[in-house]
């Protein structure tokens, strides 16, 4: 059974700590891994897997963070101790970022209850330890399509009829610039979200998309926070929607906005 929040408290983890799965994910953008601060110190039981190599494929097509081969995926996670009848909490720098995409990986590969410590390693209040430990490896298997996506050819339609938000910095939104894709704009329709998620029409179905499906994972799970479980991704986001260059560029506000 899927939890009611997809957030757990410090105080909630360190009275369930020996019963979960934990998973140390601290990752930066265009950052080293988070590897060398998981050996300085981290949560007890914790074991690391890194966004890029671990939980991501090599970008191209598909985008700059794809979903990865699924058996090399599924290899990877029971490798950390992910079982499909034990509970996962995943916990990050403090973002959310890294620790959302896991959690969207884990929940949409059919894993019910997986949980993402609010606050991340700051909001910790326990000890940390740089004891890396040797997890049971698990027995889970990738079940794909557990949480609902968008693909490309349904994005234009998705934003006629639903809200399509665009959760990055407003400035790559409009298209006066663009520090990491080839191409600046957005996809024609969309809402930009930059900062607070909007108030959402409960009638209408709602998704997401940023540069590579990383911070709009982090909107999917605000979203299922504010009671939207139905909440989609465009994982390939932007970086995927221009490998295409038939597929339509819009600049500036949306009419409306």
């Amino acid at each position: 059974m899927a939890s009611v929040t997809p957030f757990i408290s410090s105080e909630e983890l360190a009275a369930q700590l020996p019963e979960v799965t934990l998973l140390d994910v601290r990752w930066r953008l265009g950052g080293p891994s988070g590897r060398g601060a998981y050996a300085e110190g981290h949560l007890p039981g914790a074991v690391f897997l890194d966004v890029d190599e671990d939980l991501c494929g090599p970008p191209g097509d598909g985008g700059r963070h794809p979903l990865p081969d699924r058996e090399e995926l599924a290899e990877k996670l029971r490798a950390a101790g992910v079982s499909a009848a034990r509970p996962v909490v995943v916990y990050d720098g403090g973002d959310l970022l890294a620790a959302a995409r896991t959690w969207w990986t884990l929940r949409w590969a059919g894993h019910s209850d997986v949980r993402v410590l609010d606050g991340g390693l700051p909001a910790w209040t326990g000890e940390l330890t740089t004891k890396t430990p040797e997890p049971k490896p698990g027995d889970f298997a990738v079940e794909p399509g557990h949480l609902p996506t968008i693909e490309a050819d349904e994005a234009i339609d998705f934003a006629r009829t639903g809200v399509l938000l665009d959760v990055r910095a407003a400035e790559r939104f409009r298209g006066e610039v663009e520090p990491i894709d080839a191409v600046a704009g957005h996809i024609p329709g969309a809402v930009n979200a930059p900062g607070e998620l909007p108030e959402l029409p409960a009638d209408k179905p709602v998704g997401a998309y940023c540069g590579s499906g990383i911070t709009a994972a982090r909107a999917v799970l605000q979203l299922h926070a504010k009671g939207r479980p139905d909440a989609a991704i465009y994982l390939g986001s932007w970086s995927h929607w221009i490998t295409d260059p038939s597929r339509p560029i819009a600049t500036g506000e949306e009419p409306g906005a």
